[in-house]
């Protein structure tokens, strides 16, 4: 039979509020049958009066991002999408989905409410403050439903009940340029309601990047908010924020900031404290205020401490075994007044936390108790952590526990073998990115910074996409990244852009993230409206590369890129800033030819055939460029590094005897470094796919299993439970490198994401997995065997349905399974070098296997 498993609307499986005029709808399939494909499908979409649209029977194939192409859709209604499909057997299914459209171009009938009165000195973040509404209904309401947001981040109460599971809405957008809302249903009484409202600085007023800058979108924080009331007679009454709500700087939360905390008074009497009328207010510029279109922040897991020690200062220390960002979760038996502290830190020196890491980071939460049993979790800041230390209370009195948060993306891939430390590996990977997936793509959630870097994103985004559904939060991120770009073309180094050291401009692989990231969400779900929208943003960016390329250059010289500056081989191990930078041309050069080249796809799949050929064009003029300038006749780098051979030879700017030379002299730098890594972040996520894919597979899999530093399983060996910025964040002797003499200001982070890029390498070599075209609607598998590893199996969630590959080595035998959902082709090549091709369906394969021991 065939079977509708899945329906998404807007790239989320339920609660869709949106405030798209033609919403994306996608589907999947199921079948106990082989071979099957979809032949047609029919859409229909209905409001609770009518049909808005039927599509008709289709026959295009497409399962991805299909648009409603129907009536006008009007505000605030419910729709419901019903999807049939019939297979090339001529069975059918058909799955039903909701959504619900948002205001649409509805005007706000509110305006936005503050206390101009709340400021903060320079580098700290303002108090609080607390909105309040006692709203009187004239009759029962059938319907009640609550628009909010805020510049800063707020938490919403009902009489008393907290409104949603989401932390710090509306998110971190571009605040200029555009703003998100949340829609909560209210279930409103008839007779008396108050609504609540607590707005701290968050992002747009707080403290925020390693300046401490804060201000950075906004004076104070305000709150913009609308309950829509339905009655039975078909009335609507609409009460919004005004001059009649009352506002306090005097509530519970004294204190929120990201970096330093929060400060909670849980003694203060709310009904008590002053208020007085609140005052109008506008944002800057004139964003858009759209339905929330992202992944909202939520609790993610819970963690038990796996040991509780009491430090040489004093203190009390709970390790909670696993290095992640989120808050504590704190059951007290308190007195009214006690203060106790809690502080956090990811590592441990001497039996004490360290903190020296986070730079000029508190990161404490602190909390006044009121009497009796009580229970505190922070909901205004978060913190980086493993260790927390807690002061001013007995062991006795509290019981201590801790959430991990991070974006709602769903997991949708898996990696393990027989090899252990790879398994670890990979948990690490996984814990560096839901830790670094706090409503944006962050460098590390603990120290002083927590920014949105350009380049950590660009190198890291396809190992995301393969762990999880990435396509609302990193849409959500392009959405802010386009509006950020300027006119000549040049893009942040970090998104959304706030108050650095750093100005626009095209650099390599940090501005390149402009066209890696749309690229690597496009492989994993295959949605050609995300990479329709980016395009302009990416042509926009080339333009203004190949500019800069041409700075101080006449000829062939015009194709190399190293002005105005590059970060280069960013985080190089046993490297400073100034050596990592000097990098800059090789690197920049490199990622420039790639991004052409795969530009140059994105236009043939988008029908801009002329785009096409130019970028190829390009393509091959900037890798011509590199290979004569930057090396000699046969291949030899005028200056060698390992990043610049591997990137040519993974951007497949090296050909024929040339690459063979190069992938040789890279091999023979990586033994003798000891086969380690001494690469920074651009060339890291491709070294083992320069290897391997180049006849050296047996370097590659000495490099990745080695236990040194630097290298993967260093960290592994070390106990790292997510990836390090450095690769010798923990030196051998036990010590810990702050950075503070490479001009880089002192930076060292245990939970960084970008070095976990090799995760890649993991599935697309080691298990095999590889897409071949958007949303694995074609993809390889073809498994190079190595390391001693003598089985490997991996999967993921694709649009069609769950890709995998399971294969083991087993008395000379090699064996391979491997499931490839409805509507798609796999293509399969043994080590033996037998190829085959497969449609739906689950099939093992198997083959005799000279090398048991998996050494290849």
């Amino acid at each position: 039979m065939l079977y509708m498993t899945k329906i998404r609307i807007e790239n989320a499986e339920s609660g869709v509020v949106t405030d798209s005029k033609k919403p994306r709808f996608s589907f999947s399939l199921s079948s106990d049958k082989n071979s099957v494909r979809l032949v047609s499908y029919r859409i229909t979409v209905l409001s609770a009066e009518e049909t808005v649209w039927d599509s008709g029977e289709r026959t295009d194939g497409k399962q991805i991002s299909i648009l409603y192409c129907g009536k006008a859709l009007k505000p605030f209604a419910d729709y419901k999408v019903i999807i049939t499909a019939t297979d090339n057997f001529g069975e059918s299914a058909e799955g039903e989905a909701e959504f619900t459209t948002g205001r649409l171009d509805t005007p706000w009938q509110a305006k936005w409410i503050t206390d101009t009165d709340d400021t903060a000195p320079e580098k700290s973040s303002p108090t609080p403050l607390l909105f309040k509404k006692t709203v009187t209904l004239r009759k029962s309401p059938v319907k009640a439903s609550i628009c909010a947001t805020a510049l800063g981040i707020y938490e919403l109460r009902l009489n008393g009940e907290r409104l949603g599971d989401r932390y710090f809405a509306p998110g971190f957008t571009s605040y200029l340029n555009q703003i998100q809302y949340d829609t909560y249903s209210a279930a409103l009484f008839k007779g008396e309601n108050t609504i609540t409202a607590g707005v701290g600085a968050g992002w747009a007023v707080g403290a925020f990047t390693y300046t401490r800058t804060n201000k950075t979108y906004a004076d104070v924080p305000s709150l913009l908010l609308e309950l829509r009331v339905e009655y039975a007679d078909g009335t609507i009454e609409t009460i919004g924020t005004d001059e009649t709500w009352l506002v306090s700087c005097e509530g519970r939360m004294r204190f929120a900031d990201w970096y330093d905390g929060e400060v909670y008074d849980a003694t203060v009497d709310e009904s008590k404290i002053a208020f007085r009328p609140a005052e109008i207010t506008a944002p800057r510029g004139n964003p858009k205020i759209l339905a929330a279109y992202g992944s909202p922040v939520r609790v993610r897991e819970r963690f038990e401490p796996v040991n509780v020690t009491r430090a040489p200062s004093g203190e009390l220390v709970y390790d909670f075994g696993q290095n992640f960002a989120g808050v504590i979760y704190a059951e007290i038996d308190g007195r009214r007044g006690q203060t106790i502290t809690f502080r956090h830190a990811e590592v441990l020196e001497g039996g004490e936390l360290f903190t020296k890491p986070l730079r000029t980071a508190k990161a404490q939460a602190v909390y006044i108790c009121a009497d009796g049993e009580q229970i505190y979790s922070p909901t205004m800041t978060y913190m980086g952590f493993r260790y927390v230390g807690v002061s001013g209370i007995d062991e006795d009195k509290l019981k201590l526990s801790a959430l991990a948060l991070s974006s709602d993306v769903a997991e949708t891939g898996y990696f393990r073998c027989s090899d252990e430390r790879l398994n670890q590996l990979q948990h690490n990977i996984r814990w560096g990115g839901l830790s670094n997936f706090v409503d944006i793509p962050t460098d590390c959630p603990q120290r002083d910074e927590r920014m949105g870097w350009t380049g950590d994103i660009a190198v890291f985004a396809q190992t995301a996409a393969f762990n999880f559904d990435m396509s609302r939060f990193l849409e959500k991120w392009l959405v802010d990244l386009q509006s950020e770009q300027d006119e000549s073309g040049a893009l942040p180094m970090t998104c959304p852009k706030a108050e650095d050291n750093w100005k626009k401009r095209a650099t390599g692989c940090w501005g390149d993230s402009c066209v890696l990231v749309p690229w690597a969400e496009y492989l994993a779900r295959g949605d050609e409206e995300l990479l329709r929208r980016a395009y302009p943003m990416m042509k926009k960016f080339l333009a203004l590369a190949e500019k800069r390329a041409s700075m101080l250059s006449i000829g062939r010289h015009k194709r190399i890129w190293s002005l105005p500056f590059q970060f280069g081989d960013w985080c190089a191990p046993d490297e400073d800033f100034m050596q990592w930078i000097m990098k800059g041309k090789w690197v920049a050069t490199a990622y420039f030819a790639n991004s052409c080249r795969i530009v140059s796809e994105i236009a043939g799949i988008l029908g801009e055939s002329a785009d096409a050929e130019y970028y190829k064009r390009l393509y091959d003029e900037i890798s011509g460029t590199y290979m004569t300038l930057l090396c000699n006749k046969n291949g030899r780098l005028k200056k060698e590094f390992q990043t610049a051979y591997v990137l040519p030879l993974y951007f497949g700017m090296a050909k024929d005897k040339k690459r063979d030379y190069m992938a040789k002299r890279l091999a023979e730098m990586v033994e003798s470094a000891g086969f380690h890594p001494r690469t920074g972040f651009p060339g890291t996520p491709y070294l083992l796919f320069a290897l391997s894919d180049n006849g050296e597979e047996h370097t590659a899999f000495r490099t990745l299993t080695d236990e040194g530093c630097p290298g993967w399983l260093y960290a592994v060996r070390a106990g790292a439970t997510t990836i390090w910025e450095r690769w010798d964040a923990l030196r051998p002797d036990g010590t810990v490198n702050t950075g503070e003499k490479g001009g880089d200001g002192g930076m060292v982070s245990f939970n960084h994401y970008a070095n976990g890029a090799v995760g890649d390498f993991l599935y697309r070599r080691i298990a095999g997995i590889d897409p071949t075209s958007g949303g694995y609607k074609t993809f390889r598998v073809s498994p190079i065997v190595g390391g001693g590893i003598i089985s490997a199996e991996a999967g993921t969630v694709t649009p069609y349905g769950k890709v995998s590959a399971a294969w083991r080595i087993d008395g000379g035998e090699f064996a391979l399974t491997i499931s490839v959902p409805v509507s798609t082709s796999c293509t399969v090549k043994m080590p033996s070098g037998k190829t085959m091709i497969y449609e739906s369906g689950s099939y093992t394969l198997r083959e005799p296997y000279p090398g048991g021991n998996g050494n290849g």
